[in-house]
Parts: structure tokens; sequence; C-alpha cells
């Protein structure tokens, strides 16, 4: 997908390149610790074994994944031209492992009181993407 000015002439969207292996072994079950393990630049893998801690009560383990795949999208960000600011759109699959690692942050931070962190990720994740922030909520 191309880059292009938004219409209000802020950063353009980005779009993370498409990494379908982790995505598909993660759809076919593969348990996210082993593709978290043979692709640990894969945001989605370490957002799964978030999600999957927070559900199972283990919030400082969820805290650690959420926050290993926030930088490892960070950096993936960066590499695509990201300069800290701008649209990541939810709709552009590859976006979605960042996206779902700010809002297990963003989650597991609320639930240790870590209140600062909440309402930071909270707001990076609404102002990168609208539909993620409704979406994941």
């Amino acid at each position: 997908m191309a880059n292009h000015e938004n219409l209000l002439g802020g950063p353009p969207p980005t779009y993370l390149p498409d990494d379908p292996e982790p995505r598909d072994l993660l759809a076919a079950g593969t348990d996210p610790a082993d593709v978290a393990a043979k692709y640990p630049t894969s945001s989605l893998a370490w957002a799964r074994l978030a999600d999957d801690a927070f559900e199972n009560g283990s919030v400082v383990e969820s805290y650690a994944y959420a926050r290993t795949g926030y930088h490892r999208g960070l950096d993936s960000l960066r590499r695509s031209g990201w300069k800290g600011h701008g649209p990541v759109p939810w709709e552009h699959e590859p976006n979605r492992g960042f996206l779902r690692a700010l809002h297990a942050l963003a989650r597991a931070a609320q639930a240790i009181g870590e209140e600062e962190e909440y309402e930071r990720c909270s707001t990076f994740l609404r102002d990168s993407s609208q539909t993620a922030a409704d979406t994941l909520s």
C-alpha cells in the first residue's frame, strides 16, 4: 500500500510490511510462545501472548509480553518511515500486531495501577487508529 498525505496535511499513514508466516501459524493454532520464539520481531505473537496471560490472570507477564510487542512494533514502524506520530491504520492487517500490543500494554498498565502509562498508551492507540481503539475496547 502506498503512503499518502492525509487530507488534513498531517503525516502520511504508516503501513507495515506484510509478514504472513507468524499470522498464519497463529491462525492455525500454533502456540503463541512457539511463534514468538521463531519470529521474535512479530508484534502479533507478543500481543497474543499478552492476551493469553491477561486472560489467565498473569497481569505482570501480560505487561511484559505487551511491552515486548510494542517495542518490536515501534522498531518496524520506524523502519517503515514513521516519524513518531501519525496514523497506523487498523484496516491494514500487518499493522494490527503493533496496535494489539499497544492496547494490551495499556490494559495491563491499568491493571497494575500504572495510570500514567495507561493514559499514554490509550491516547497513543486512539491517535494511531480510532478504529483499533474502538475494535479492541
